[in-house]
């Protein structure tokens, strides 16, 4: 998932799996700058193979889109089906990815009857792992060039490409630490109200992965004011690359028995349906900055059907103020 270092053009904490997706054609999109159908056919668009020319018009009360000889206005799921058809890869509509959004985890197949909460944590555990070896590559590239510059102007002197890999690791912190309390408060505290007990793994490993956390944070502050080429430097930065990889693989191990364990344990809880909406209400409620200003950090791990089917999830149970801003976030 995602791209090599060695062949970006673009600063390596911008990569995104959807950077694969971009090729000639062009659409024209006309609708009003702020509609909520606007913005979401815009996001839509980000993932299909096309170039987008988006066009301002409160004369167009619904979106309406062009392509070649074709002049499509509707609702949004009108417009991307019409999407699908003509660009079939990847397929965005959330009714033409069933397969691919209840896939079979670690041989536990989801489905309909499974919690809304679970997919949502499914989906941020891809994220979150697709960051963390974005960064891993990173830093090994940063170690294999001894801290020298990339000669990319748009990372600057070996310092100012630390301070960017620090701001990066800084929004993935944060991120990771949001879905850690989350699992916690709440679902972890579904499955232990059930059987006490059931989660004590889980919360042991988040406990071990905070200071390595913590202890990268640091790191990048101490590499940060080094001077470049001292052996000291070297040093630090092979000593960040090792525990990136150890934090990296330790994330890893520890979502895949979650998703092995803990998830498919959800189903057994019986949750109605407006349960499960309270209780994702209440998950996305304590990911606050997740789904405010990282929430394009957090888009940007997903494959495109997996994007797509994480705001699906989310603009059906977030109100349309907070939607809408994460929206703009993503498309201005």
């Amino acid at each position: 998932m995602g791209n090599c270092i060695e062949t970006a053009k673009k600063s390596t904490a911008e990569i995104a799996p959807s950077e694969l997706m971009k090729s000639p054609p062009v659409i024209k999109l006309y609708g009003p700058p702020n509609s909520f159908a606007t913005s979401h056919i815009r996001l839509a668009l980000q993932y299909k193979p096309v170039t987008l020319q988006f066009i301002p018009s409160d004369t167009h009360p619904n979106p309406t889109l062009i392509y070649q000889s074709d002049v499509v206005t509707g609702s949004v799921e009108d417009i991307l089906q019409y999407l699908d058809t003509k660009f079939p890869d990847p397929p965005l509509a959330v009714a033409n990815n069933t397969a691919a959004s209840t896939a079979s985890i670690w041989g536990w197949s989801g489905g309909e009857t499974t919690p809304l909460v679970v997919w949502v944590v499914v989906l941020q555990h891809r994220s979150v792992n697709w960051h963390l070896e974005r960064m891993v590559k990173w830093a090994e590239d940063i170690a294999a060039r001894g801290g020298n510059a990339r000669g990319d102007p748009s990372m600057g002197t070996p310092r100012m490409e630390m301070k960017k890999f620090g701001k990066s690791y800084s929004q993935l912190l944060q991120v990771m630490l949001e879905h850690a309390q989350m699992e916690e408060t709440v679902l972890f505290q579904i499955l232990e109200s059930a059987d006490r007990g059931l989660c004590k793994s889980a919360n042991e490993d988040h406990a071990t992965h905070l200071p390595i956390m913590n202890g990268i944070k640091e790191d990048i502050k101490t590499i940060g004011v080094m001077n470049a080429g001292i052996p000291d430097y070297q040093e630090a930065l092979v000593n960040l690359t090792s525990r990136l990889k150890r934090l990296k693989e330790n994330c890893r191990k520890h979502f895949e028995e979650e998703e092995r364990e803990l998830l498919p344990l959800m189903e057994a809880t019986e949750l109605n349906k407006p349960q499960q909406e309270k209780v994702l209400q209440q998950s996305l409620d304590i990911m606050r900055e997740t789904h405010s200003h990282l929430f394009r950090f957090l888009m940007e791990g997903l494959q495109p059907h997996d994007a797509m089917r994480y705001f699906d999830l989310i603009k059906r149970y977030c109100d349309n103020v907070r939607v809408s801003l994460m929206l703009h976030m993503m498309v201005d």
